[in-house]
């Protein structure tokens, strides 16, 4: 006999569930055609308990977006690791066919919605880019950082939405052997 869960685990429970069905219905349907209504059909809950959670459809693609990109090795990372992990950080989450998907919706939605846009800059992007600003440190640290995740981002799009041949069919080892000197120039402040 499994003893009864906690209030606690009840709500991390119902909070999992709603993501899980964000996820699916950003994949699906994209940022626009998502409804709170829907994610909680899907997730079998009132609308008021996703609205409880995530305080609003902005607040729930933030939250789905942070939980599908895993943000903590790319935010924790050394200086000398941050390349390395900048550019797997893009590879993992996207190459993987399990989350590719999702993934490229959520992209793709933060592309063509002002809304996914504003959500994706300010809380997604926004701390991350901040988080590598402060691992780079020195002289034009923050600038560093929003110049990697261009580069980054810029392969993302490249690779992924508008699948440019070369850049598609390239293997992991051939985009690190060819970005990973740029990479680490944009890490080490110009002092070093």
């Amino acid at each position: 006999m499994t003893s009864p869960l906690t209030r606690a685990e009840r709500r991390q429970r119902t909070h999992e569930a709603i993501l899980v069905a964000a996820r699916e219905s950003l994949a699906a349907r994209g940022f626009e055609r998502t409804t709170i209504r829907a994610v909680a059909a899907a997730a079998g809950v009132d609308p008021a308990l996703v609205m409880q959670h995530f305080g609003s459809k902005d607040g729930l693609f933030a939250a789905a977006a942070r939980s599908t990109v895993e943000q903590d090795e790319l935010t924790t990372a050394t200086r000398e690791d941050l390349p390395r992990v900048a550019l797997e950080h893009v590879l993992v989450a996207f190459d993987d066919p399990g989350r590719r998907e999702g993934n490229v919706a959520l992209l793709r939605s933060s592309l063509t919605h002002p809304a996914a846009e504003q959500v994706m800059r300010e809380e997604v992007i926004g701390p991350a880019q901040a988080a590598v600003a402060r691992i780079i440190g020195g002289p034009d640290a923050e600038l560093r950082a929003a110049v990697l995740n261009a580069c980054t981002l810029g392969v993302t799009i490249a690779r992924y939405l508008y699948r440019i041949p070369t850049l598609a069919q390239a293997g992991q080892e051939d985009l690190e052997r060819v970005m990973m000197a740029a990479l680490r120039a944009l890490v080490t402040p110009d002092s070093e």
